[in-house]
C-alpha cells in the first residue's frame, strides 16, 4: 500500500524561507573543506576559521532537519526521514553534506516539467550532478584519511581522484587501494552509489533515446500510410530510404510527446 502524506504546510513555509541560506552553507563547506584538505600548509588561524565554518554548517544542518521533522505531521514524520535520504546523511555524515547544493536545482524552471521525457532528462541532469560532487567528496575524504598512512597508495588528490573514478565505475584497476578503515569505508560507500547512480542514469538514458526513436518513426511512417492510396508510383519507381541515422532521430524527435500529439 502506498503511502500518501498528509500537506504540510507549515513545513513547506520553512522550507521555502531556508533554501537560500542552506545553499549558501553547502557552497560554504565545500570551500572550507576543500581548501583544509588540498592546501596543506595552511596558517593556525585560517584553519582554524575553516574549522568554525565545518561546524557551523554541520548545526545549522542538523538544526534543519530537526525542525522540518518535528513540523511534519506525526504520523508522516518517518516517511518524511524515509523519503529524504540526502538530508538525513548530510546531518550525520561530512561527505554528504555538499549535496544540500543541489536543492535550488529544483527551482529550475526547465526541471519542474512533468512530462515523460523531461522526467526522465531531469534524472539524468541530477545523477550527473550528484556524481561530480559524490566523486570529487569521497576523493577528497580518502586523501585527508589516507595520504600520510603507512603504505599508502593514495598520497595526492590525482591519485584520490583517479581511484575513485575507476572504483565508481566498476572498473578498479587496483594501482591505488585505500589502507585505512575509514578510506575501506569511502570505498564500499562509493561502490555502492556507483553501481546505484551509473545504473539509474543508464537505464534512463537508454529509456529516453528508445522512446525518441519510437516517436520519430511513427511521424515518418504517418504521411506514407496516409498518401498510400492516392500515390500513384510502382514498388520500382518508390524511392528506397536507408536507416535513419540516430543523430537525426534524436534532433527530430520532440522535447514534450504530448504537446507533439495535441498540436
Amino acid at each position: 500500500m502506498v503511502h500518501r502524506s498528509r500537506p504540510a504546510p507549515r513545513r513547506i513555509w520553512w522550507e521555502q524561507r531556508t533554501t537560500v541560506a542552506l545553499f549558501a552553507l553547502g557552497v560554504a563547506f565545500i570551500v572550507a573543506y576543500s581548501v583544509i584538505v588540498l592546501v596543506q600548509d595552511l596558517p593556525p588561524e585560517v584553519r582554524l576559521w575553516l574549522m568554525v565554518i565545518l561546524g557551523i554548517t554541520w548545526i545549522v544542518f542538523i538544526a534543519d532537519l530537526i525542525v522540518r521533522v518535528s513540523l511534519t505531521p506525526r504520523g508522516d514524520k518517518w516517511h518524511f526521514i524515509g523519503t529524504h535520504p540526502i538530508d538525513v546523511l548530510s546531518a550525520l555524515l561530512p561527505v554528504f553534506r555538499a549535496f544540500r547544493v543541489l536543492v535550488l536545482l529544483r527551482e529550475v524552471p526547465y526541471l519542474q516539467r512533468k512530462s515523460g521525457a523531461a522526467v526522465r532528462t531531469n534524472i539524468v541532469i541530477y545523477a550527473i550532478c550528484y556524481s561530480v560532487l559524490f566523486i570529487y567528496f569521497i576523493s577528497l575524504a580518502t586523501l585527508s584519511v589516507e595520504r600520510n598512512a603507512p603504505g599508502a597508495s593514495i598520497t595526492s588528490f590525482g591519485e584520490s581522484l583517479w581511484w575513485a573514478v575507476v572504483t565508481v565505475a566498476t572498473v578498479g584497476y587496483g594501482d591505488a587501494y585505500p589502507v585505512t578503515v575509514p578510506g575501506r569505508l569511502y570505498a564500499v560507500l562509493l561502490m555502492a552509489g556507483g553501481v546505484a547512480i551509473v545504473g539509474t542514469a543508464s537505464a534512463t538514458i537508454i529509456s529516453l533515446i528508445n522512446e525518441r526513436i519510437g516517436l520519430v518513426r511513427i511521424s515518418h511512417e504517418a504521411p506514407i500510410t496516409a498518401s498510400g492510396a492516392a500515390s500513384a508510383t510502382t514498388p520500382e519507381e518508390e524511392p528506397v530510404e536507408g536507416p535513419i541515422p540516430m543523430a537525426d532521430l534524436l534532433a527530430e524527435a520532440p522535447d514534450d510527446p504530448l504537446t507533439e500529439r495535441e498540436s
